[in-house]
């Protein structure tokens, strides 16, 4: 065997043992806990927290799907004024986190807040508890709040299947008269099926994933539990317990989103799909259309950011800066550049090593290094505790044993960890870009650095890196941003007495001081916005989206 794909198989055995480390670690913990342990959790924690996090992903699921499927087949199937402008607008909510989301509308919505103050003046109401409205802490609360969030993860593939696959399918169901609701319930929607399922289950991962808006929100998931157990009882073995319920719920998800496109695989013609003609709405129904689009990126996107912006503005005008935002500007950027730097890096080797190594091992290094994605936050802050104290525990004992001293940590309690966790949950992100970009280099250029005598090391780095650069870029910005917006990971494991951007923010909405959040919130909604730009430049089929009327 070649020393070079002995030096790769090396390599996917360490980088496996990485991302597969913090599933084995939450078995070992959970299995230190005392035999009084599980019956407590079965009986007094797990019923509930089953319970709310199955209301929340039912809710949220049914919702994501009505608005997402909805939103993508107006904008497919209808032309009006206004559409492209929601065609792009509609991708918006991304650039907000869920955590945020809640912190905003908690504010908005709170009995003095600037909604209800509006509605007693304009109704002669004098005191606050004359005036009662639906309480935003409840599960209908938290379930539409993240649905009007995460329908873009839904929206976006199965607008790119409406305008890619279904022309000749609807116009066919058009010309035999079938009414526009028929149309879409009988023959757009069942199409859109694969990439509904797709959609769905990243849209439930990320409610799954979320610690912030639930817990603001009075909704008592599986992940609030794993964070209660584990740093307001100090009881790892139980959080463990609880994190590997739900990493079966995590595998139930994947499971189900691969059984609901098993089956349903399209066939398609060597030319080009053709293009569905789209329906010319005037008048009030035009206005109408153009509501209905308006407002899942009004309740999603624009509400939100344009309290944060006034909130911001308020509190930089009477007492300025929070004084500590620079410093927590500056831990939030250096622990995600650090992450995305040996993300980028890792994730383009990995993306490569079918062309440098064997397609086999290739493969199988790719399918590994992306199973972090689907590990919510808290399961892998959870899980790379024992691995890194081992770690730590091994390197002390190498140097003790060579220099005759111990280092300080550098995996536990450090920010070590904070970077191994976002290397871990957000390398997927990476390999995909990366792949994608690698896949658009022409084949013919590598044969011919290859005819000319270059080796596949030589070609990757003088041939295909230079073609692929722009979807690294891109891959190391959406890596970049999405550490930023990282909140369960950073709560567990960010150093002591270390606050980031997102940290902040919660610190400031557990204790009710809103105002004082807004400032971090609204940088975290300026940087989630880079995301939502690099999908916009890379809409479609390598064509951008107009913005025109």
């Amino acid at each position: 065997m070649p020393a070079g794909q002995i030096g790769w198989i090396v390599a996917a055995l360490a980088l496996a043992a990485l991302v597969l480390s913090p599933i084995v670690s939450l078995g070992v913990s959970a299995l230190a806990g005392t035999g009084e342990l599980w019956p407590h959790l079965a009986a007094h924690v797990l019923p509930q927290a089953l319970r709310d996090t199955g209301l929340l992903l039912a809710g949220v699921g049914i919702l994501v799907v009505v608005i997402g499927a909805g939103s993508a087949w107006l904008v497919s199937a209808y032309a009006f004024p206004g559409r492209r402008w929601l065609e792009a607008g509609l991708l918006l909510p991304l650039a907000v986190p869920t955590y945020i989301v809640a912190f905003a509308y908690l504010d908005l919505m709170h009995p003095i807040g600037p909604v209800q103050s509006t509605l007693r003046a304009a109704l002669g109401i004098a005191r606050p508890g004359d005036l009662v409205l639906p309480d935003l802490r409840s599960m209908p609360g938290c379930i539409v709040l993240l649905a009007f969030v995460l329908y873009p993860y839904v929206y976006l593939p199965t607008r790119a299947l409406f305008l890619m696959q279904a022309g000749g399918l609807v116009e066919a169901a058009r010309s035999l008269g079938r009414a526009p609701s028929a149309v879409f319930l009988t023959v757009a929607l069942p199409l859109a099926r694969p990439a509904i399922a797709v959609g769905v289950s990243l849209a439930l991962m990320e409610a799954l994933n979320d610690v912030g808006a639930a817990e603001f929100l009075g909704v008592r998931t599986l992940t609030v539990q794993v964070y209660a157990t584990w740093i307001n009882r100090s009881d790892l073995p139980g959080a463990a317990q609880i994190a590997l319920v739900m990493l079966a719920l995590v595998l139930a998800l994947v499971a189900a989103e691969r059984l609901a496109r098993r089956g349903r695989g399209y066939a398609a013609t060597a030319r080009a799909p053709r293009s569905m003609v789209r329906q010319e709405l005037t008048g009030a129904r035009a206005a109408l259309a153009f509501g209905l689009g308006l407002l899942p990126v009004a309740i999603g996107f624009l509400i939100p950011a344009a309290y944060l912006a006034a909130g911001a503005v308020s509190r930089i005008t009477r007492v300025g800066l929070p004084p500590t935002l620079s410093t927590e500007v500056a831990n939030t950027v250096l622990y995600a550049a650090i992450a995305t730097a040996i993300a980028t890096v890792i994730g383009f080797l990995v993306a490569a090593a079918p062309r440098l190594a064997s397609p086999r091992i290739g493969g199988a290094l790719i399918r590994i290094a992306s199973l972090g994605y689907a590990l919510p936050g808290t399961i892998l802050a959870v899980g790379l505790l024992t691995p890194l104290a081992l770690m730590d525990a091994g390197l002390s004992r190498i140097t003790e044993a060579l220099f005759g001293a111990s280092p300080a940590l550098i995996g536990l309690g450090t920010g070590g960890a904070l970077v191994t966790a976002y290397l871990v949950r957000f390398l997927g992100v990476g390999i995909g870009t990366c792949e994608a970009g690698l896949a658009r280099v022409p084949a013919s250029m590598p044969d011919a650095a290859r005819m000319l005598g270059r080796g596949p090391a030589a070609t990757v780095r003088q041939v295909q890196l230079p073609l692929a650069w722009p979807a690294l870029v891109s891959g190391a910005l959406l890596v970049f941003v999405d550490c930023v917006k990282e909140l369960p990971a950073t709560l567990l494991l960010r150093p002591l007495n270390v606050e980031t951007l997102a940290t902040h923010l919660y610190g400031e909405a557990a204790r009710g001081t809103y105002e004082d959040g807004t400032v971090a919130a609204l940088l975290i909604v300026l940087v989630g916005l880079v995301p939502v730009a690099v999908l916009l430049r890379l809409d479609g089929r390598g064509r951008r989206v107009s913005v025109d009327p």
